[in-house]
């Protein structure tokens, strides 16, 4: 009897143990996996799927990990934020074909997880899933994969996985850590792959930047696989296949302390060994020192934080820095710099480049030279470099903040700085590591001495200086004095005399304008605002420009002229409409700018026919620019400067449809440390101006940021917002906020974009506009704020109430307005506002 007991049993371990090391690698329609020791287990016995617990936890969840290793590495969870407790769970497939996992059989209220693929199931399909050898764990429909755990990782980045973006489904791969080595759920690092400029990897600590790779791929020693890099109109995704001849078992994990981690398995020693980590220095923490700030990281292991060429530390006395509240600012020098003082680059050597989420991509197989014309030729260009990006080079310019330089003791680029002809000097005489307009300078500065480079630009310079001053006699024989009556007209008839000295503005004589519109003919005549008339003309050099003609009859005197010289002439961005000249004979100065054929954003946008041809990817690339724009205005231009007219007739349109911002003669200048100002006459245009301007006369950086959010608007819908009048909202606003409120934003998207428009782009970009529009100024985004959220793959905050949802009743006596003309001057206005 004893015997026989033994039997049996040695039988039934036996079957047991059978059954788990033969468990095969499909789950078929009818079966199921229960947490009783079942596995899947794929075809080369590199992976298992089944139930585990972590750690010291006693959940239960459903995973995947390395099969036949002395500890349990798991690579996949799929209840990792549901665990089971007390109760015993299935993985299945429902009856409309989807994967489930319930905790207790009972498929009908006990669902813990599923794969919701939300697909028809045809009588004839057969439905399976499959563990692969990769990894990966495949659900089949009818022969065609509908889910796979790959596009839905979680901690691991395996081959085959895809990190990056599905722009038609607006769905976000990315790795996420676990909580702790006992809680696999959701913890609070991910790393995403972002465009930017050049694509790089950012690690977040919640939705902050924690770590960033800077260009990828940086280093060739640091990437030992094949990869694909897939930046298209429908998608942006990484994903790498390893060589046949390295190990199979390799992994890159997020750990729960935020550190990536790439690990080989080594099977002579019987465990995994570390490849690669990061972030791994204290220079690797993202904005380790601030704003323009470099990290150097010592051998010591010391933190060195330096300011790169051209700008010096902005002390604060009060306290002593932490992390992250270093502030550089240009050198002084900088203060009266004008485009030609810009003379050349200085060079950083073996640097991980700045965060490239506000730098342009410039074009790729562009060599150094190539790629400091390219930044020479605009003037808000403050660094560049010639990187490799997925297996091409090209240039990337950096025109916002200079962020998170790191330097490194080997290895790393080249990043060329911009500095005027002093602080050449200045560096010429400590290395000869130098980039210049003049290639002779860069000769120079390698074979003589400092002293004699001194002489050198003197010289240079002193024959420039007697250029300007011939150009002065010349410009003061044109301007006809005579034609200002009053002294203060004769101040800013020198004021103008001082700008074109500094940023070499040309003076036309009258006869030469009026020849080239045609003694300002109806035909020539392109368009009407508050100033007067503009024009389109061609000069006697065949150069097509507008010509803009203050009236008589205009409000805007020689004030607001004097005030858009003065302010245009120095600025220098792809996206601010070019000063190419002025005529100040006779009784109505002439403004004479770029021409632009595609004219004002308003003539397309309102047009029937013209919207047409403004698809999604024109109207998007029309707000991304205008907010580069508005960006450059705010905090990258020497000045800080207030537009206070902002709106579709003052975007002009090029030969691409790229936007320009122009008029700019209701400008006004802030200082660096200016948060607003107050004035009695408010000048704007009705139905953009925020509502503590309208009302009160206060205006700052975030009036032009409501201004921005009621111009995306009217790109986003094709309607304008004076004059908008449509039940159940009365107002344009009112109108988008009651559909956000109700989840139906998308049906204020302009008709005439057909099916051109992704979705998840819209409804992101008309959140944005509603963060812009809030009636409280503190809660509007700053304008860095909405290109960075433009610009990258974010949790967006959820917008407040906007201001003048609802009707405007007001006066018409109190509003003076010109025949023909949109702008507002020495308005009041009585608003009804929602508290």
């Amino acid at each position: 009897m004893d015997v026989l007991f033994l039997l049996l049993h040695s039988l039934t371990l036996l079957i047991f143990h059978f059954r788990i090391v033969t468990s095969v690698d499909v789950l078929a329609w009818n079966q199921t996996i229960s947490d009783d020791g079942q596995l899947l287990v794929s075809k080369d016995n590199l992976f298992a799927l089944g139930f585990f617990s972590p750690g010291n936890s006693s959940s239960r969840y459903l995973g995947i990990w390395y099969y036949g290793l002395p500890d349990q590495y798991v690579i996949w969870v799929a209840n990792r934020d549901s665990p089971i407790n007390g109760s015993f769970g299935v993985l299945s497939h429902s009856r409309i074909g989807d994967l489930i996992l319930d905790s207790n059989g009972d498929q009908e209220h006990s669902v813990v997880w599923s794969t919701t693929v939300s697909m028809d199931v045809q009588a004839d399909d057969t439905c399976v899933a499959q563990l692969l050898d990769s990894g990966n764990f495949v659900l089949f429909r009818g022969g065609k994969i509908v889910w796979q755990s790959f596009y839905n990782p979680t901690n691991s980045l395996m081959k085959g996985i895809r990190i990056g973006l599905n722009r038609k489904t607006g769905v976000e791969h990315f790795i996420s850590s676990w909580k702790s080595a006992d809680d696999p759920g959701t913890g609070q690092y991910s790393m995403k792959l972002i465009a930017g400029g050049s694509p790089q990897f950012v690690l977040y600590k919640g939705a902050s930047p924690y770590w960033i790779s800077g260009p990828w791929p940086l280093r060739k020693d640091a990437y030992v696989f094949n990869y694909t890099f897939v930046n298209s109109q429908d998608h942006l995704y990484f994903t790498y296949f390893q060589e046949p001849e390295l190990s199979r078992r390799i992994r890159t994990v997020l750990d729960e302390t935020g550190i990536i981690r790439r690990l080989n398995w080594s099977e002579s020693d019987g465990k995994w060994k570390e490849v690669l980590s990061a972030p791994k220095y204290r220079c690797d923490s993202y904005g380790k020192c601030g704003d323009y700030w470099k990290c150097y990281l010592s051998i010591e292991n010391k933190v060195d934080c330096s300011c790169p060429p051209g700008y010096e530390p902005k002390l604060r006395k009060d306290r002593v820095l932490k992390d992250g509240e270093g502030i550089c600012t240009k050198k002084q020098q900088w203060s009266s710099l004008s485009c030609e003082q810009v003379e050349g680059f200085v060079k950083m050597s073996k640097v991980n480049v700045p965060d490239n989420s506000n730098a342009v991509w410039l074009g790729k197989n562009m060599g150094y030279l190539q790629c400091q014309k390219e930044c020479m030729s605009n003037y808000s260009c403050l660094a560049y470099a010639s990187v490799g990006v997925a297996g091409t080079t090209g240039c990337l310019a950096w025109y916002g903040r200079l962020m998170d330089s790191l330097e490194f003791r080997e290895d790393g680029y080249d990043l060329y700085v911009c500095v005027d002809a002093l602080q050449l000097v200045e560096y010429a005489s400590k290395s000869s590591s130098l980039l210049t307009r003049k290639e002779m300078l860069v000769i120079l500065a390698s074979s003589i001495s400092s002293t004699w480079i001194v002489i050198v630009i003197f010289l240079f310079l002193r024959k420039r200086i007697k250029r300007r001053a011939t150009k002065y006699k010349w410009s003061k024989r044109i301007f006809d004095i005579n034609s200002l009556d009053h002294k203060k007209n004769t101040l800013m008839a020198d004021e103008l005399r001082e700008t074109s000295n500094h940023a070499e503005l040309a003076f036309y004589d009258l006869n030469t304008i009026s020849t080239a519109t045609n003694n300002f003919s109806l035909a020539s005549k392109i368009g009407q605002g508050g100033f007067g008339s503009v024009h389109k003309g061609q000069l006697p050099n065949g150069q097509q420009v507008a010509v803009k003609r203050l009236s008589k009859a205009s409000r805007q005197g020689m004030e607001e002229f004097v005030n858009e010289v003065n302010l245009i002439a120095k600025l220098q961005h792809r996206n601010i409409v070019k000063l190419l000249g002025c005529c100040i004979e006779g009784e109505e100065p002439v403004l004479i700018y770029e021409y632009l054929i595609n004219k004002s954003l308003d003539s397309s946008l309102f047009d029937q026919v013209r919207s047409r041809c403004l698809d999604w990817q024109k109207r998007f690339n029309i707000i991304v620019g205008t907010a580069r724009g508005i960006l450059y205005l705010h905090q990258d231009s020497r000045l800080r400067i207030i537009h206070r007219d902002l709106k579709t007739s003052n975007v002009l349109l090029d030969g691409e449809m790229n936007p320009k911002i122009s008029d700019f003669g209701m400008a006004r200048i802030f200082a660096d440390d200016q948060m607003q100002d107050q004035t009695k006459t408010i000048v704007g245009t009705y139905g953009y101006m925020s509502p503590e301007y309208a009302v009160f006369g206060k205006f700052s950086i975030k009036s032009d940021v409501f201004s921005f959010g009621v111009i995306m608007l009217e790109i986003i819908s094709g309607k304008k917002n004076n004059g908008f009048d449509q039940p159940p909202a009365l107002s344009l606003i009112g109108y988008v906020w009651e559909l956000w409120r109700k989840d139906r934003a998308l049906e204020v998207v302009d008709p005439a974009m057909e099916e051109s428009y992704l979705p998840h782009e819209a409804l992101k970009c008309i959140q944005i506009a509603l963060l812009c529009v809030q009636e409280d100024v503190m809660h509007r985004p700053t304008m860095l704020d909405v290109v960075f959220m433009l610009n990258n793959d974010m949790t967006l905050p959820y917008p407040r109430q906007p201001g003048f949802i609802f009707h405007r009743t007001y006066n018409p006596n109190s509003i003076a307005r010109e025949q023909g003309s949109s702008c507002v001057n020495t308005i009041t206005i009585t608003t009804t506002l929602a508290r």
